[in-house]
């Protein structure tokens, strides 16, 4: 499930491509590289906390961006950083569902090497595609 940085898109912000064989390790590789923006080190947060969360989309760039949005809203209102996912993507009628386990830790300023502040999820070149080997997302974060 990789992601990687991509530089010279943005200015001001930090943009990358998460890929995954299937939707949900797509979303899983584009939820770590959210966090790893965030915290230098994705293994010093440890799967103390679970929260659960439904959303639905029309279809799955829009899900994907809800989804991160999700989780920076969940860093914002309290104070977590998430590391573990257990993620169901279905199809909904004419969109698609997403039921999420996430597991993280409450932001330790003492044990987590803090980066950046993530504010928002941007849909400036925001997209999301299948390709042959799976699926691929470009996303622009504001921090």
């Amino acid at each position: 499930m990789p992601y990687r940085f991509l530089e010279g898109l943005t200015m001001a912000d930090i943009a990358f491509e998460a890929t995954g064989a299937t939707l949900e390790e797509m979303f899983i590789s584009a939820a770590d590289a959210v966090t790893n923006t965030q915290c230098e080190d994705l293994k010093g947060i440890n799967a103390k906390v679970r929260k659960e969360f439904t959303l639905k989309a029309g279809d799955a760039e829009r899900l994907l961006h809800d989804f991160l949005q999700e989780l920076i809203f969940l860093k914002d209102a309290e104070l977590l950083l998430f590391r573990e996912y257990d993620l169901k993507i279905s199809k909904a009628g004419e969109g698609l569902v997403l039921v999420a386990g996430v597991k993280g830790d409450y932001i330790n300023q003492k044990t987590h090497h803090l980066l950046v502040d993530v504010k928002a999820v941007s849909w400036h070149k925001f997209k999301v595609e299948k390709t042959a080997d799976g699926w691929k997302a470009v996303v622009i974060i504001d921090v």
